[in-house]
């Protein structure tokens, strides 16, 4: 139906093969163009250097920038696991790295051998 509100109405008999093709086609293009925000993981050490933690800070930016979220992790090690405060002082200081355009989704939270957060920009 081309136009259902005129008299007398217009019909348009088309080719259904070609026209389910051209729709198909066309969801597949939406489908593509469709920007699907996943997480993104970063995993860190308890003892990470100033400057490890300075490269994955700026990767976890640009992940922020490209509107991922982002969960990172800081995994314990063997007799790590007796300083559990360590981490939650890593993950502050995380936070206070990335600056005031963040916002935390999940409060660390330790599970297993590794504590981990969610990061998304505000």
């Amino acid at each position: 139906m081309v136009s259902a509100d005129t008299k007398p109405p217009v019909a348009k008999i088309v080719d259904w093969g070609k026209y389910n093709y051209q729709r198909t086609k066309q969801l597949q293009k939406n489908r593509q163009k469709a920007k699907s925000l996943d997480m993104k993981q970063m995993r860190v050490g308890l003892k990470i250097s100033d400057h490890d933690l300075a490269v994955k800070m700026r990767k976890v930016n640009s992940f922020l920038d490209a509107g991922h979220k982002v969960k990172i992790a800081v995994v314990y090690r063997g007799r790590e696991l007796a300083h559990r405060d360590l981490g939650f002082k890593l993950a502050d200081r995380v936070v206070n790295e990335l600056g005031e355009g963040i916002a935390v989704d999940q409060e660390p939270v330790f599970a297993g051998r590794q504590l981990s957060f969610v990061i998304r920009k505000k």
